[in-house]
């Protein structure tokens, strides 16, 4: 639409089915990349996908015409098709239901950018759990345990 101008970015956060450990490192990067694609292809902006072996974090410039809730479907969607076509897993692989989403401002990309590129060192600290918990409490979002992801430990 002409005089249409936004700036929305969203973080999704998202794990395997049950909290299993199947993204390995050696194939991982490949599917960050094949995820940020898919990203592109809808006419959004990847700004960066990471994660480590039981979850992804996506971050992306949004337009207002993309529906939070489709692209994250079709993100998870097409990289579990991905990943099973290319045999990285032994038995089907699937992501678990549900996400989470936040949006943040254009003055904390960089932040947001950075914790998400150290994924690998945060959570040699912080488990998912708390992670996601922090994240759920800090934006001020109702939650009822019974639809938390699992969250194993």
């Amino acid at each position: 639409m002409a005089n249409t101008f936004s700036q929305i970015y969203i973080q999704y956060v998202f794990a395997v089915k049950y909290r299993q450990n199947l993204l390995q490192k050696a194939w991982r990067d490949e599917v960050f990349k094949y995820m940020s694609g898919i990203i592109n292809e809808k006419g959004q902006k990847p700004i960066i996908v990471n994660g480590v072996e039981d979850h992804v974090h996506v971050f992306v410039g949004l337009k207002p015409t993309m529906c939070i809730a489709d692209l994250i479907r079709d993100v998870k969607n097409n990289s579990s098709k991905f990943i099973n076509e290319q045999g990285f897993v032994k038995d089907k692989f699937y992501w678990q239901e549900g996400y989470g989403a936040f949006s943040y401002s254009h003055s904390a990309i960089e932040n947001v950018y950075n914790y998400i590129l150290n994924q690998e060192e945060h959570h040699r600290k912080q488990t998912f759990r708390k992670e996601y918990l922090d994240l759920l409490n800090k934006f001020e979002i109702d939650y009822d345990e019974r639809y938390l992801f699992d969250l194993l430990e």
